[in-house]
């Protein structure tokens, strides 16, 4: 199996509804993420997906969450937009627009609301 990784980062503010504390009043964070795909067979130029495509379709995901306020998203009507939520709302975006190349899937997706803390997703 070939893991590929990429690196990125949005901004965007959230509150938990029910959370017993601070986190239930709006706050912000510079969201960090790492997406990592992964594809057992490389293509006729011996990669599995170029980084300019996974960059692509994460830059997509990315801009659907950046200096928005959670909350407020389509994705989060229903549930808390938690590290976790998020996390699987990436990985899942992903998995739709990685169809378009066969073989290659989502691994995990990691979400880190400070530099000491987040959380990975997979399937």
């Amino acid at each position: 199996m070939y893991e590929i990784f990429i690196k990125t980062h949005f901004s965007s503010a959230h509150f938990l509804r029910n959370y017993p504390g601070n986190c239930e009043h709006l706050h912000g964070h510079n969201w960090d993420v790492e997406v990592v795909v992964g594809g057992e067979t490389l293509n006729e130029i011996d990669v599995a997906i170029d980084f300019r495509d996974v960059k692509r379709i994460v830059r997509e995901i990315m801009s659907e969450l950046d200096h928005i306020n959670l909350n407020e998203h389509p994705a989060f009507a229903e549930v808390n937009p938690s590290s976790e939520r998020i996390a699987e709302y990436i990985y899942r975006r992903l998995a739709d627009g990685l169809e378009p190349f066969p073989g290659v899937m989502p691994r995990r997706v990691v979400v880190c609301e400070t530099p000491g803390s987040g959380v990975i997703y997979s399937e």
